[in-house]
């Protein structure tokens, strides 16, 4: 299996390299993911509960960070046992590039294989499961993102100066941000 994509991140190449080292932020943007501990440098071990189909398991796998080029790419190399259930094995390559000061796109390509009862459900589910964590991931790093590093509220230059506060706008949730996104790329 193979999945390619990119996904405009507004942080900067920095922020959002960092954002992608921070244990804390990983383990809340991937999807299912019941811990993440690190057991070495660049290396981590995983629990994560996951379904494909019907097939739901707890996975334990391992990660491994290489290729390290700060703060624009590195390879991420993985593999997992999930029992009965089966077992996956497989690679990424992650790239920042920045296109502003506040902003960057990430772009990611996965090789996976995968094994036992998952291989037996298809190729088919098997592809709709991992696009769909792979969209949950990016929903759930971006709000991840918007909490570490929240947009600064301009002064308008036409409001004359005052001492009283003035409501900000109110902040729309990750999810709806990459909502609007997906409707923008698909019917815009």
């Amino acid at each position: 299996m193979q999945i390619a994509n990119q996904q405009t991140l507004s942080v900067s190449q920095q922020q959002a390299w960092d954002a992608l080292n921070h244990i804390d932020v990983l383990q809340k943007a991937i999807p299912g993911c019941e811990s993440l501990v690190e057991t070495a440098p660049q290396q981590y071990e995983v629990h994560i509960l996951a379904a494909v189909g019907p097939v739901k398991a707890k996975f334990k796998g391992k990660l491994r960070l290489s290729d390290l080029q700060p703060p624009a790419s590195y390879r991420i190399d993985f593999e997992g046992q999930g029992g009965a259930a089966g077992h996956g094995k497989g690679n990424a390559s992650v790239r920042l590039e920045p296109t502003s000061a506040n902003t960057c796109v990430l772009h990611y390509e996965a090789t996976a294989t995968v094994g036992g009862k998952i291989a037996q459900i298809g190729q088919r589910l098997v592809d709709m499961a991992a696009q769909k964590m792979a969209g949950e991931f990016f929903q759930n790093f971006n709000a991840a993102l918007e909490q570490l590093y929240p947009a600064p509220v301009a002064a308008s230059p036409e409001s004359p100066a005052s001492s009283a506060p003035t409501p900000s706008p109110p902040r729309q949730p990750g999810w709806w941000n990459a909502l609007r996104r997906w409707f923008a790329r698909a019917f815009g």
